[in-house]
């Protein structure tokens, strides 16, 4: 289990017994899996998610969690604001209600958010499909909303994200890809490490 066997070691061997905020993208287990473990076995005090358009087993099982923890839990959908303290804030760009995805609903829905902390900013974009980084796309197109200093690539450097469109507003100068090594999945896709390697970002 990641969570007893992975995340809580790294967290207690950094001496950290609280937390204060959890920022859960979707309910996919490998978004969610060792979170829930950490909410049984530690304090934590806040917890943020996206508006949920279907159920499934993890989040019902969140939800009991909740329940039973009396954690403070925050349900946020695009256009929300996040005030963690002072020059740091959370903006919510995705989920949208009034654009509810049908296709691949866990994935286009998750939770989209920009981190802005003075003047770094950092975009998390959770397992968000090229469905949804179209909605964006039409959506920010003639704004600067999108654009961040760090890019956390949408749904691990799959081919099914990170069009050029999307990557051209967002304009980053760090990509950064969560991926197992030698993943069953292929991640991430060579024409992803393409797209972003000939617009010259940092891809680590």
């Amino acid at each position: 289990m990641f969570g007893k066997n992975t995340l809580m070691p790294y967290l207690l061997d950094r001496k950290i017994k609280t937390l204060d905020y959890v920022i859960i993208s979707h309910f996919d287990t490998d978004h969610v899996g060792g979170v829930l473990y950490i909410m049984e076995n530690m304090k934590i005090k806040n917890i943020i998610i996206g508006k949920q358009f279907e159920t499934s087993e993890n989040l019902q099982k969140f939800l009991d969690i909740v329940q039973k923890q009396k954690t403070k839990l925050s349900v946020v959908q695009a256009g929300n604001k996040i005030n963690i303290e002072n020059n740091l804030i959370f903006n919510i760009i995705w989920p949208e209600p009034s654009k509810k995805i049908t296709e691949n609903s866990i994935n286009n829905n998750a939770l989209v958010c920009k981190m802005i902390c003075n003047d770094f900013s950092m975009l998390f974009t959770g397992d968000i499909e090229e469905q949804a980084e179209k909605e964006l796309v039409s959506k920010y197109k003639t704004t600067n909303i999108l654009e961040s200093t760090v890019l956390k690539v949408a749904h691990h450097g799959s081919k099914s994200s990170s069009t050029d469109e999307f990557l051209k507003l967002v304009k980053p100068k760090i990509a950064l890809i969560g991926v197992g090594k030698n993943n069953i999945y292929g991640h991430p896709n060579a024409e992803v490490l393409y797209r972003l390697k000939s617009m010259r970002y940092k891809s680590l």
